[in-house]
């Protein structure tokens, strides 16, 4: 098969948009050359490049299209449409009972003339996230300006103009020209193939593997760290940005000024990571280290001396700019920052961060014993808790809220609880964070998310399929974890209206569904839990886990998995039976148990549901499962021996509510019909 190849060469592209940038380009080309059956798809992204190679076949062959259109008793437009579409005439359908269809001969083509044909219409619209236009000349756009196109077939230059009528698109056409790295390796270079590209592109100081460059970047700045008895802190976003800033990376080390050591470590890792994109260091003690890490996109005939100490100075720059800040809020107490909350809305319905701080001191306090926190200090840290958005720090570096309201209040003399919660409250921010462990930070921590989540649930706002504006999911997963994590017993209900929800049902099914989504996303049995809630939602999440756990558990043994089919079955005949004269409760009558293994089920259900029931009432859910698994050897015996429709109806009856019996056991712990398996 042929190779194909593309390289569509720019200016430099944010790093940001590679990646996706090639994802699309391989989808694209991918779906516009499916005729040709492309195989072996490769995609490349870097500072200065997007690129795509496969193989394909050399032509599509001729082929009949036969197509069904719409009815002969259809209008005429629907007919002209279908038509125009096929690009057809009337004369060329046939009628095939009620409907007109459409075969013909489709001619083949060569792989470069079907190249040719979609590629132009494919790059003037290529969905980058944000794209602009340069010069005068022409309207087309592209993230940056687009300066070479590669467009290859077996090495052959497959010939086109990105022109569209009056635009000339800057004269783009498709070559065999790419270029090097723009300062080691300039000037441009004859490509024959991909791997051709790829070496060439290496001799000339591109690494075009991204996951190349990350490597690069990774080790070299793990090793410069290691060299001064320090290490990285981990920061994968910010080794994704920098991998795709530099074609060439080289990793340089540099030192950070003494007069800025004393700043906090978090305020000097962001100001390094969002103005600079620098690697921070920390000593064995886990304490700042006075060092940066970062990587250039040239390799300096002096070892990168003039480069490390031109970033020394800008990186003073950004430091005396936060070491204002640091010393400027410092001037006013967060407890005399509270009243200006009053003038920064949260939400147009929800009104100020004022109102909502207000609110969340409220709950925090009712929250506090139950979790075994002091309801003074959980007021307290919840009414600070929002101050430092108004400081010049957390207005430099909206990611320091809360990191910076924890400092100013052991500036302040404030309680170390309650440093400690203002930090902590908005714990966990993602998937991978920790969750609060200290009694203060969870009373505030739960109280923030649950006036979120009671808040915009109140005025409808709520997530959809295609969108979650304020995060609510993110809110309630950060409910569960801390739940789960804490083992907290709350009866969320009471805590949802305590934040001002007065139904809190929708609201508490959302949580389930999240703790489901938790679930399965961990592997574990979320149909389980699906089978516990279907029996009524259980507000208390800790509880309700540990049901879950002890059903998923039993069902796992041999045992259990007998059971659950034998619990199915019975489901399946009640709900057949019932929908023809049911429903069939009642009491059963002793003198119609006819057979020895109907009157065996009959015994043991009479033990087994009130030690299930007990069970149940004490918490004790391992043992309801034992209890229940020994249900197991007569339901086997009773399926195995006993026609449950006899024709006797009374028999028949009687039967029934013996198996409606053994239904309402099993749902004591669950409703067994819906777990898979």
């Amino acid at each position: 098969m042929p190779e194909f190849f593309l390289e569509l060469f720019s200016e430099e592209i944010p790093a940001r948009m590679q990646a996706k940038g090639a994802e699309d380009l391989a989808r694209l080309v991918t779906e516009a050359l499916s005729p040709l059956n492309p195989a072996d798809v490769q995609s490349f992204h870097g500072t200065r490049r997007i690129a795509f190679a496969c193989r394909i076949d050399a032509s599509v062959p001729e082929s009949r299209l036969s197509e069904r259109g719409p009815r002969t008793t259809a209008p005429e437009q629907a007919l002209a449409g279908f038509l125009r579409k096929h690009n057809a005439t009337k004369d060329m359908l046939t009628q095939e009972g009620d409907f007109w269809v459409l075969d013909r001969l489709v001619p083949g083509a060569a792989a470069a003339e079907l190249i040719a044909r979609a590629l132009p219409g494919l790059i003037r619209k290529f969905p980058w996230p944000k794209s602009m236009r340069w010069g005068s000349a022409s309207p087309f756009t592209w993230v940056r300006p687009l300066r070479r196109i590669i467009c290859l077939l077996d090495g052959e230059v497959v010939p086109f103009a990105l022109a569209e009528g009056e635009d000339d698109a800057h004269g783009l056409v498709a070559s065999n020209l790419s270029e090097g790295h723009r300062f080691l390796s300039p000037g441009v270079f004859t490509v024959t193939s991909a791997a051709q590209w790829k070496a060439e592109l290496a001799a000339r100081h591109v690494v075009i593997d991204a996951a190349e460059r990350r490597r690069l970047v990774a080790d070299g700045v793990a090793q410069l760290a290691a060299a001064e008895g320090c290490t990285i802190v981990e920061d994968p976003g910010l080794l994704d940005e920098v991998a795709g800033l530099v074609e060439y990376p080289v990793p340089l080390l540099g030192r950070i000024d003494d007069a800025y050591m004393d700043l906090p470590a978090e305020v000097m890792q962001v100001s390094m990571r969002v103005n600079q994109r620098y690697f921070a260091l920390r000593k064995p003690d886990g304490s700042a280290a006075p060092f940066f890490a970062f990587a250039a996109n040239i390799k300096a005939t002096d070892g990168g001396a003039a480069i490390i100490a031109g970033n020394e100075r800008v990186l003073r720059a950004r430091f005396a700019d936060a070491r204002h800040f640091w010393d400027l809020d410092r001037t006013h107490t967060l407890e005399s920052r509270v009243a200006a909350l009053d003038a920064i809305t949260f939400h147009a319905k929800l009104g100020s961060q004022g109102a909502r701080i207000r609110r969340i001191e409220q709950l925090a306090a009712h929250i506090a014993p139950l979790v075994g926190a002091d309801p003074h200090f959980a007021s307290r840290a919840a009414f600070l808790a929002k101050a430092d958005l108004t400081t010049g720090m957390v207005g430099e570096f909206p990611e320091l809220q809360g990191v910076m309201g924890a400092y100013y209040a052991r500036h302040d003399g404030e309680n170390p609880a309650v440093a400690a919660a203002i930090a902590e409250h908005y714990w966990p921010k993602g998937a991978g964070d920790s969750v609060p462990t200290a009694p203060v930070s969870i009373a505030v921590a739960l109280a923030d998310k649950l006036d979120i989540l009671a808040g915009f649930f109140a005025i409808g706002e709520k997530p959809t399929g295609s969108g979650d504006p304020f995060a609510l999911r993110r809110a309630a997963l950060g409910v569960i974890r801390i739940i789960r994590e804490n083992g907290l017993r709350l009866q969320l209900a009471g805590l949802i209206r305590e934040a001002g929800l007065a139904d809190p049902t929708e609201l508490l099914d959302f949580l389930a569904e999240r703790l489901r989504v938790q679930l399965r996303t961990e592997g574990a049995r979320h149909d389980v839990l699906a089978a516990i809630l279907a029996q009524g939602l259980d507000d208390d999440l800790t509880r309700l886990l540990a049901r879950t756990e002890a059903v998923a558990s039993l069902i796992t043994t041999a045992e259990g998995a007998n059971l659950l089919a034998c619990a199915k079955r019975a489901a399946n005949i009640l709900r057949i039976e019932d929908k023809k004269d049911g429903p069939h409760h009642g009491p059963i009558n002793p003198e119609l148990l006819m057979l020895d293994e109907e009157q065996s089920l009959a015994r043991h259900l009479d033990t087994t549901e009130p030690a299930v029931a007990l069970a149940v009432q004490q918490e004790n859910f391992v043992q309801a499962m034992t209890d229940l698994a020994s249900l197991r050897a007569p339901l086997d015996a009773f399926f195995a021996s006993v026609t449950v429709n006899d024709a006797d109806p009374a028999l028949r009856t009687n039967r029934l509510r013996l198996l409606a019996r053994v239904r309402t056991a099993m749902c004591m712990a669950a409703d067994f019909s819906k777990i898979d398996g």
